[in-house]
């Protein structure tokens, strides 16, 4: 028998009448008396008087912390539970959740059966975060009572949160059919349909590799799925292939943090992780997330092609080291073939392939012969190549009269410079891509700068070491610009080495050979059969070759030309040159050569 409550004047004598117990509480102005209603589950007024008066008897109460008043507690899992439920709203209503939370779980536990409690709780749950767990009492509140409004409505949100778009939509329709001007199931089936059509365009951009708009639509579906891990994953996914790996990064720890075991969370994380080119650790997640989800497919090729990729670099530095430049060349080129999305070792690839080819031509300060002349590689390159063009030109009669020997000795020199200087330009283009594919890659910059100096493109070479100054403000690198500079400032001056067929370290002897030979080649005399405009080009180069061998054969000239001074500081002006005085000086005299004619178009040299 549950006791029966009493109010007003005579509530005393009321209750000694009652054959149960009776409790008797002070009324609140305009109150009639109350009794408990068993089935309500709540006070029902009765009529009686609405005195102050209070006694109570066989009373049994507790004390609310919101106002620390007397509140009855009713014997029974009825009243027990409604009590709670009261509090838990109290709690809920000061935004304290956890409480609100252990007070509707008591509800629950004293009467398992009535929809409203998890319906309370679902909501405190989803105001913690908790949408599974509000999910299932929200499902759990509906199969009670299918007519409650606000369960369908919550189990619609949290699916919605949870990324479960199409289950959302049939929850909000239900609370529509029972309630079809509900607006607030209007406006959460609208959201449903719009995280529908942003999976959707995400999907289809992901396959078109549009990563930037797959992004977009993710962050705009996030706005009603907050909590939905495949939204999050798939975000994270595309972060890393645009290359912003932190921000992809965050988003997997912040997933793995709720669940370690995640296998989509673990694999970005080694995605990201490979792509920075720490390989290496990349495996071990990879690995991981297919401990955890052995058929992840991504998590598997992206595995495989992180060890494929390590196993290739380290041959081909190996080849490198060994000085096996074309097996190197073979290995970085298949390295590169693994995976084009990952930009940064793609850029070191890149950049090993190309110092791979510079490094194929002969190494600098070594001497070799080519054509009966000495240069050192690989910095002749580029003035070799002018004298290849002037060996190609079609000769004059005076020019064939020097016979075949001259020019089947330039034949063997052409053609290694041909390809040193493919392998240049192969290296340069090795350096760009790398450049491009990583713009803070200062060690391409470096290179590719070098092989612009060994082809004597000067300009294309200050603007990268000016780069790399920029970005790394060191001595060494100050040194290299400084060089760099000097050399742009040198090349606008006339190259009396090209103009020679020299290397810059020929000796003395050797730029005398150079001249005698440079000098019989366009005398004018030698030309005088030709055309005018053959005549005029020959004496210039003529002048050329007497201007060059006089500053080159000077010590002191030479090591002002070599160190970039302007030599008319010093008087040295070249204005008034004479060269036929330095050619007859240098062959003894008047009267100690002269061409003669032996035939048509044939020419002999006669010295006295």
């Amino acid at each position: 028998m549950f006791p029966i409550l009493f109010r007003g004047a005579g509530a005393a004598a009321r209750a000694q009448e009652c054959a149960g117990p009776a409790l008797l509480l002070r009324p609140r102005p305009g109150l009639r008396t109350a009794c408990w209603d068993e089935r309500s589950g709540r006070h029902v007024a009765i009529p009686g008087v609405r005195s102050p008066e209070v006694t109570r008897r066989c009373l049994r109460s507790t004390v609310s912390t919101a106002d620390q008043r007397w509140v009855p507690r009713v014997p029974g899992p009825d009243g027990e539970a409604e009590s709670f439920k009261e509090q838990g709203n109290a709690y809920y209503a000061k935004k304290d959740y956890h409480e609100a939370y252990n007070y509707y779980t008591k509800a629950i536990d004293m009467r398992p059966k009535n929809a409203s409690y998890y319906g309370n709780r679902a909501a405190t749950l989803m105001m913690l975060g908790r949408f599974r767990e509000a999910l299932a009492d929200a499902q759990q509140s509906v199969r009670l009572d299918d007519g409650f409004v606000r369960g369908h409505l919550r189990e619609g949100k949290c699916h919605l949160s949870l990324g479960n778009a199409m289950a959302a939509c049939r929850s909000f329709q239900r609370a529509l059919e029972l309630d079809h001007r509900n607006t607030q199931a209007q406006q959460e089936f609208k959201n449903a349909n719009a995280v529908m059509e942003y999976e959707k365009i995400a999907e289809t951009d992901f396959e078109k590799r549009d990563f930037r708009k797959v992004v977009f639509c993710m962050d705009r579906a996030l706005e009603f799925a907050p909590a939905c891990h495949r939204f999050k994953i798939l975000k994270a996914e595309c972060l890393a292939m645009l290359g912003r790996y932190p921000e992809a990064q965050s988003v997997a720890s912040d997933i793995l943090r709720l669940d370690s075991t995640n296998a989509d969370a673990l694999y970005v994380r080694g995605l990201c992780l490979y792509y920075e080119d720490c390989i290496e650790k990349a495996v071990q997640f990879f690995v991981q997330a297919l401990r955890m989800a052995p058929d992840h497919e991504k998590a598997c090729v992206a595995c495989r092609n992180a060890k494929a990729l390590k196993a290739k670099k380290e041959d081909g530095n190996k080849a490198f080291k060994d000085g096996n430049y074309k097996l190197a060349h073979e290995l970085y080129t298949e390295a590169l073939a693994i995976d084009p999305n990952n930009i940064k070792t793609n850029a070191k690839l890149y950049c090993n392939r190309g110092t791979v080819n510079s490094k194929g031509l002969p190494s600098s300060g070594r001497v070799r012969s080519f054509g009966g002349f000495r240069r050192s590689a690989p910095s002749h390159v580029a003035g070799v190549a002018s004298v290849a063009e002037e060996a190609r030109a079609p000769p004059s009669p005076a020019v064939r009269s020097c016979g075949h020997s001259q020019q089947a000795e330039a034949q063997a020199p052409i053609q290694l410079c041909r390809a040193d200087l493919r392998k240049l330009d192969e290296a340069i283009g090795d350096c760009t891509r790398a450049v491009t594919l990583d713009d803070s890659y200062i060690k391409a910059y470096l290179r590719r700068a070098q092989c612009y100096m060994d082809l004597e493109q000067y300009e294309e070479a200050v603007r990268d070491y000016e780069k790399v100054y920029q970005t790394e403000k060191t001595k060494e690198h100050k040194q290299l610009l400084k060089n760099a500079q000097l050399e742009l400032k040198k090349s606008k001056r006339k190259d009396y080495y090209k103009i020679l067929g020299v290397d810059k370290n020929a000796s003395e002897d050797e730029i005398k050979r150079a001249y005698r030979k440079r000098a019989l080649m366009h005398h004018p005399d030698r030309h005088s059969g030709a055309s005018a405009e053959v005549q005029k080009e020959e004496e210039k180069k003529f002048k050329e070759v007497g201007e060059a061998f006089t500053i080159l054969s000077d010590p002191k000239k030479k090591t002002r030309y070599d160190s970039g001074q302007d030599l008319d500081e010093e008087g040295m002006n070249m204005g008034d040159f004479d060269a036929n005085n330095i050619f007859k000086a240098f062959f003894g005299g008047p009267g100690g050569f002269s061409f003669e004619a032996s035939g048509p178009g044939n020419f002999f040299f006669q010295f006295g």
